[in-house]
């Protein structure tokens, strides 16, 4: 039987050794200097770059974003995807392109958006500051702008697992007398919780990593509005390296830790997850 590959093994191991050096040029080398840089100064001024007000201010105000936009991005991805695969209706395909809509508009351009919309001459500004409601360069605006970038990937990570799974196992259970919520929670919900977490995890890290978006929406006020990417740009324009590099390999240690559990949960659940696209 002819190899479905017939390159010499020199040819191979030339191609492999490329793709490495490529990686270690990308990704292992930047990764090595941001860890290098943070602990240049040793690990107490490291800790005291973490724990400064702002530093701390802004680690803070990450979480709490990620806390608020990652359950209801969660929420809105399985309400779409059901609604997209078990059901059949008018618009359906226009939802699905609005979905795609974060993935080809510049977060930039999203982070203007809500500017015109809730700026003080956008189109609910006047409105808003009659009433007394901030949203422009405050913790809503920045909640706002990374829900927006971040709400395809729960519901992009779940509707290819949930075509493949089909209709048959809701309808036999709506058949024998199951409601709505009872066949999401004990039928749906099982079949895809694996990619579910998958989404979640990439949604975290997006909303943990935003820079774009979140820069044009949060007026960068230094320890109220600044969250962790924001505060690395500010330390590093102030020439405080190393404090920047250690906020940085904050997020470079999250980012890692997002990356190992999603390479377990491909392993350990490879089967499931290759609907998906996995």
């Amino acid at each position: 039987m002819r190899k479905a590959t017939t390159e010499p093994a020199s040819i191979r191991a030339l191609l492999i050794g490329i793709a490495f050096l490529w990686l270690a040029l990308i990704i292992f080398l930047p990764l090595v200097a941001v860890f290098s840089q943070a602990f240049a100064k040793g690990w107490s001024y490291f800790v005291a770059a973490l724990v400064e007000p702002d530093a701390w201010a802004s680690i803070k105000l990450t979480l709490i974003t990620a806390a608020i936009v990652v359950p209801f991005n969660s929420v809105f991805g399985m309400a779409a995807a059901w609604a997209i695969t078990k059901h059949e209706f008018r618009g359906r395909q226009l939802l699905i392109n609005l979905i795609d809509l974060p993935f080809s508009v510049s977060p930039v351009v999203a982070g203007l958006m809500f500017v015109l919309l809730f700026g003080a001459n956008g189109w609910f500004g006047p409105f808003l500051m009659a009433h007394g409601i901030r949203i422009m360069f405050a913790v809503p605006a920045i909640v706002i702008a990374t829900s927006f970038v971040t709400f395809p990937f729960v519901a992009r990570e779940l509707i290819p697992l949930m075509t493949a799974q089909g209709r048959a196992e809701e309808e036999a259970a709506l058949t024998l007398g199951a409601g709505g919520f009872q066949t999401f929670w004990h039928v749906t919900l099982p079949n895809i919780r694996w990619g579910l977490l998958y989404g979640v995890l990439l949604t975290n890290a997006r909303a943990m990593g935003e820079f774009g978006a979140v820069s044009v929406v949060s007026g960068h006020i230094r320890g109220l509005t600044n969250t962790m990417p924001l505060h690395v740009e500010v330390l590093y324009n102030e020439y405080d390296f190393t404090a920047a590099f250690a906020v940085a390999s904050l997020l470079a240690g999250l980012a890692l830790v997002t990356l190992g559990v999603k390479a377990l949960l491909e392993w350990r659940y490879a089967d499931q997850l290759s609907a998906s696209g996995h």
